[in-house]
């Protein structure tokens, strides 16, 4: 029997809402654009196939119990094709649904502590922390309470509602970074100074079709300021952030040197954000993750259970030792990040059986089991066998990672899954004695866009194409050089050349035994390509770019059989929308009503944060209504006053920034709150009768603002 929890009002408030607007937008009383801004914030997503969507979940650092994975599972059988995709983000995809069943299934996640709020959208995603966060025998201390902490605390927040862009945050659990900290907007290394916690922080990782690397910020950052610290972030992110330019919008090109504020700006920024933020330290309870070591007895194993060489090659591939004495870990290989209901099923009753009810979804689109006694290896190797989950070299260069791709993806140009399956074989069938190989990674993406994570693989591929002769053949461009080295070193990959798709194999084949033929002893893959150089492989590849030698397979994509045709669709992470002066009016008006909930129930700082929005926003619509082009929070203060207070448009007391930019000069008390937010609605209401005298008819504008 499933445990159940009672919703939280905010809970029960989203889900009416999120009704609501389907019904709105059903009967057409919702523009399409303005509606699909609204839903990615729930985590529904559309997907290549037109009609249903993708519903993304929300799993902090990837945790799950038997009961959310059954329930998932009876989800996914329910409403959709009966699949789980798990992916690169620890979180898990649901595709092929019907948006009318959305509130329904979001209603059943939330009952057993799953949410997908803020999955997608210009939010802050999913925090990831490495998957062996509290049995990791390096780690100075367990960091999935920080990670839960931080998605608590961010979940509903008001600042970061409406950025220009998404923001993704990782923990890992020691230096040998395990979580990638390096290519996200904030990364996280535990260390412990005088015997006090705190982290090692990176600010400005990202991928993408442009790979930046992290900066340090802090070496040392006390474990109460992480929070105050993310927080002031987000603020500074927000109101500098790009938002017309969907692809600088990201925090990386915010804080670049030369074209963006550079590292010493924003956090000089940050730091003038600390006044305003309700909270300027804040405690972690270490208790918000327990570790759950289950009671299970040797009795309960099954007598006449046999090893074979299979059982012995899963066990050095599939467990590992954990820093508590006397466990381990199992890993779970998922082809494709893939399983089906009735196998997800079963796989919750394996944990129930024999592991820690606390399931970890890896960055390899895996799972691990904790908490397994070394005397019951051989029982659920046997149960995990029976569901064909027993394929060995967890995470290694057998183990492909691989975005969904053209499958249901609509930014994707090549299919990524098949080919990954045939890299598997080829590992598999020509080089078995790699199969244990985990310094060498494959990861794959059907785009530039790096769900696959292709910049951070030692060898990655992502879709591209390639004309000659009046046709177009799939292709990969293929990077090398990439991922964490031993020792917790992380690198960018480098683009070598594009290759027809279907010569692929042939690419790694080559790639392999060159590295077996010509690399020193004990040389690791990325210094043998450092060493090599880039030019070198290249040449070394070339003769596999050349397309005039084709056959008509080779214009043909993996798993198809048909001549390639590239369908890019618009992805819902870019482009532009059609909006009304008078609707984005609304939204200044629905975050003034938030403004004074908040302050109702004695969130100052929420109010406070509502009441900047009201500015923002209203400011915006009278701008755009004057065809004055917006873009960052910073340039509509700049604009507004030299476009509408200084040509006498509307009366001030005070210059627009100084009055908008009383957020960062005030504590958030009760006092400040009120008097803000009085401030926006008085502000407010000169927009709307500027907007009257002005003119009558509701003015269509191209707008970025509300893009996920």
């Amino acid at each position: 029997m499933i445990e159940t929890k009672t919703l939280s009002k905010a809970v029960e408030k989203d889900l009416a809402e999120l009704k609501t607007k389907i019904a709105q937008f059903k009967n057409n009383e919702i523009d399409e654009e303005r509606f699909k801004a609204f839903r990615l914030a729930r985590g529904v997503y559309g997907q290549r196939q037109q009609g249903v969507q993708m519903f993304r979940l929300k799993l902090p650092f990837g945790k799950l119990t038997p009961d959310q994975l059954e329930t998932i599972a009876n989800l996914s059988e329910k409403y959709t094709n009966g699949n789980l995709h798990f992916t690169t983000r620890q979180n898990i995809q649901l595709h092929h649904v019907r948006l009318e069943d959305t509130p329904e299934m979001w209603e059943a996640l939330e009952r057993v502590g799953v949410t997908t709020k803020e999955a997608c959208g210009n939010t802050v995603r999913n925090v990831t922390a490495s998957p062996n966060a509290g049995i990791d025998p390096n780690e100075p201390f367990d960091v999935a309470p920080y990670a839960q902490a931080v998605f608590e605390y961010f979940l509903r927040n008001p600042i970061c509602q409406d950025m220009g862009r998404k923001f993704k945050m990782a923990f890992s659990s020691s230096e040998e970074d395990s979580a990638f900290i390096f290519i996200h907007d904030l990364g996280f290394i535990p260390r412990v100074k005088d015997g006090n916690r705190g982290f090692k922080v990176i600010v400005g990782g990202g991928l993408g079709a442009q790979s930046f690397m992290g900066q340090v910020a802090y070496e040392f950052l006390p474990e109460d300021q992480l929070i105050p610290l993310i927080e002031a972030s987000l603020r500074v992110f927000d109101r500098y952030g790009e938002r017309e330019r969907r692809h600088k919008a990201r925090l990386k090109y915010l804080i670049e040197p030369k074209k963006g504020l550079g590292l010493d700006k924003f956090l000089e920024l940050v730091a003038e954000e600390r006044k305003a933020i309700a909270n300027k330290s804040y405690s972690i309870n270490y208790d918000l993750v327990k570790q759950e070591i289950p009671t299970i007895s040797d009795d309960q194993v099954p007598e006449g259970l046999t090893t074979d060489e299979a059982y012995e090659v899963w066990k050095k591939t599939n467990t590992e030792e954990q820093k508590q004495k006397g466990y381990f870990t199992v890993k779970v290989r998922l082809p494709l990040g893939n399983i089906d209901a009735d196998r997800a099923r079963k796989l919750a009753d394996v944990m129930r059986r024999w592991a820690s009810p606390d399931l970890r979804i890896t960055l390899n689109q895996g799972v691990i089991l904790k908490f397994v006694k070394e005397a019951h290896l051989l029982a659920i190797y046997h149960e995990l066998k029976a569901l064909d989950l027993v394929n060995p070299g967890f995470d290694t260069l057998a183990d492909v990672t691989a975005c969904p791709g053209t499958d249901t993806c609509n930014l994707a140009v090549t299919n990524s899954t098949s080919l990954a399956l045939e890299l598997e074989n080829l590992v598999r069938d020509e080089f078995p004695h790699l199969v244990d190989e985990s310094n060498i990674k494959i990861k794959i993406s059907g785009c530039m866009n790096s769900c696959g994570q292709h910049m951070v693989a030692n060898i990655g591929f992502h879709g591209s194409s390639i004309k000659y002769d009046g046709k177009v053949a799939p292709a990969q461009q293929v990077v090398i050089g990439g991922g964490v080295e031993p020792g917790g070193a992380g690198y960018i990959a480098e683009k070598v050349i594009k290759i027809p798709t279907k010569r692929i194999p042939e690419t790694v084949r080559t790639l392999l035994l060159d590295y077996e033929a010509n690399a020193e002893e004990t040389e690791y893959f990325n210094e043998y390509f450092r060493r090599q150089g880039k030019i070198y492989f290249y040449d070394l590849l070339k003769h596999l770019a050349d397309a005039s030698t084709l056959t008509a397979e080779g214009f043909q994509d993996w798993g198809l059989t048909n001549d390639f045709v590239p369908e890019i669709g618009v992805g819902e992470c870019a482009g532009v929308m059609l909006d009304l002066v008078g609707t984005i009016i609304n939204d200044a008006k629905d975050r003034l009503a938030s403004g004074k909930e908040s302050l109702e129930i004695g969130r100052w700082a929420d109010a406070i944060y509502y009441a900047y929005n009201t500015f923002i926003i209203g400011a915006k619509a009278s701008l755009l209504d004057n065809d004055v082009q917006c873009n960052t929070h910073k340039g509509i203060i700049d604009d507004f006053q030299k476009h509408i207070v200084d040509e006498g448009l509307i009366n001030l007391p005070a210059s627009f920034e100084e009055i908008v930019l009383q957020i960062n000069k005030h504590e958030p008390s009760e006092g400040f709150a009120t008097v803000y937010l009085k401030q926006a609605e008085e502000f407010l209401k000169g927009i709307e009768l500027l907007r009257a005298s002005s003119t009558a008819v509701d003015k269509l504008v191209i707008n970025e603002f509300y893009k996920a």
